[in-house]
């Protein structure tokens, strides 16, 4: 879709989780305003697409279902999780059964879900399309200009974006950046910050659901679960300095992660498909066997090296805001992304609301600054 008009009451950088989904709130709290989304990747995505933040908690989870009303796609086209799932260091890693377990074996009333974000973030992009944003894809962001407010001159920030040949210019009253890793407003402001969390990972999905109930026959740990449904959770196996991750998705694929401390465990050690086997068989011999029968099934694999970042500012009384992972991003350990997202584009909200209705926001948008990077600090 192009856009519609040259001036925006907001202009969103990322039409990803983050952006789209802020998108969506900002339309249905304020209908009258003005959206535009510019994004990297051309739309239809392809399901199972490879982006980090597979799986949801219980806030992020409310807020999807809840906030943007979204219950009905998640029922019908994601699959639920059965919590957070942790197998420990004790024990024999050939045999999980062997091993300290931590985790429900009932779905929760405040429930979770494992998302396929291929298939959710093509249902947000027609989501906020039918709530009146505009949705350009498969473009490029180029020079943004951002004004500065005198007094009660509201100045104006204007963004220019490629699509195909055609070069086009936006004029805004806010500028929030959802573009990821990319940190579009960080880096021109100069605003990252490092965290001093020193982590790699990389993760992979195989076409094929992986079962671990089915990776043990002891009948006492089978009684644990009698639902066979352990693999429905976020499974986690833990060791010294790293862990591993397992997550399915509703498109049939799974993925299946690692995540380690830099220091103990070096990114060259499992930085491609087969250094990731041969590292799986040091520290976790019975997710190697698994996995290594799946070769046929690889669908891809990527890698983040230095995943961790920080910033010194998000939220801005000058009508520029960072939202997702174009703020700050800590660790993927207990799946807090969508959290954070929900947190976040809450506050964005607020603040836009008020600054259009002519409010004074500097106080507020110091406030939820501090509040954002209790989570991080």
């Amino acid at each position: 879709m192009n856009a519609t008009r040259e001036a925006y009451d907001v202009v969103i950088l990322g039409g990803g989780l983050a952006g789209l989904s802020l998108a969506i709130q900002l339309k249905q709290e304020r209908p009258q305003t003005s959206v535009l989304v510019i994004e990297k990747k051309a739309h239809p995505l392809r399901e199972a697409a490879h982006k980090v933040g597979e799986s949801s908690v219980e806030i992020g989870a409310h807020y999807f279902t809840h906030v943007l009303g979204l219950e009905p796609h998640f029922i019908k086209d994601q699959l639920p999780k059965l919590g957070l799932r942790y197998f420990f260091a004790d024990g024999d890693k050939r045999n999980l059964a062997t091993r300290t377990e931590m985790g429900g074996n009932v779905f929760l009333p405040s429930r979770s879900w494992q998302i396929d974000r291929g298939r959710f973030e093509n249902h947000l992009g027609v989501r906020a399309v039918e709530l009146g944003a505009d949705f350009v894809h498969g473009a490029s962001v180029g020079a943004i200009d951002l004004g500065v407010d005198e007094g009660r001159t509201k100045a104006e920030h204007t963004v220019a974006f490629t699509v195909g040949a055609e070069k086009r210019t936006a004029h805004a009253r806010w500028v929030v950046d959802a573009a990821g890793r990319a940190s579009i407003l960080k880096r021109k402001l100069g605003l990252l910050e490092s965290n001093g969390h020193d982590a790699n990972a990389v993760w992979w999905r195989y076409d094929r659901h992986v079962k671990i109930d089915d990776w043990s026959t002891d009948a006492a740990w089978q009684a644990q679960c009698p639902s066979r449904q352990r693999w429905l959770s976020t499974v986690h196996f833990m060791g010294p300095g790293y862990w591993v991750w397992f997550i399915p998705l509703a498109s049939g694929s799974h993925s299946v992660g690692i995540v380690a401390d830099a220091k103990m465990h070096p990114f060259s050690e499992y930085s491609s498909y087969a250094k990731s086997l041969d590292w799986l068989r040091r520290h976790e011999p019975q997710c190697a066997a698994m996995c290594e029968r799946r070769d046929d099934q690889l669908q891809d694999f990527l890698g983040l090296k230095g995943f961790s970042h920080s910033a010194k500012q998000v939220y801005s009384d000058q009508r520029w805001a960072c939202v997702g992972e174009a703020g700050a991003f800590l660790d993927p350990f207990y799946s807090p992304g969508s959290d954070y997202i929900g947190m976040g584009n809450t506050f964005v909200v607020d603040l836009v609301k008020r600054s259009l209705a002519n409010e004074p926001i500097a106080a507020r948008s110091q406030f939820y600054d501090q509040i954002y990077f209790t989570f991080f600090r």
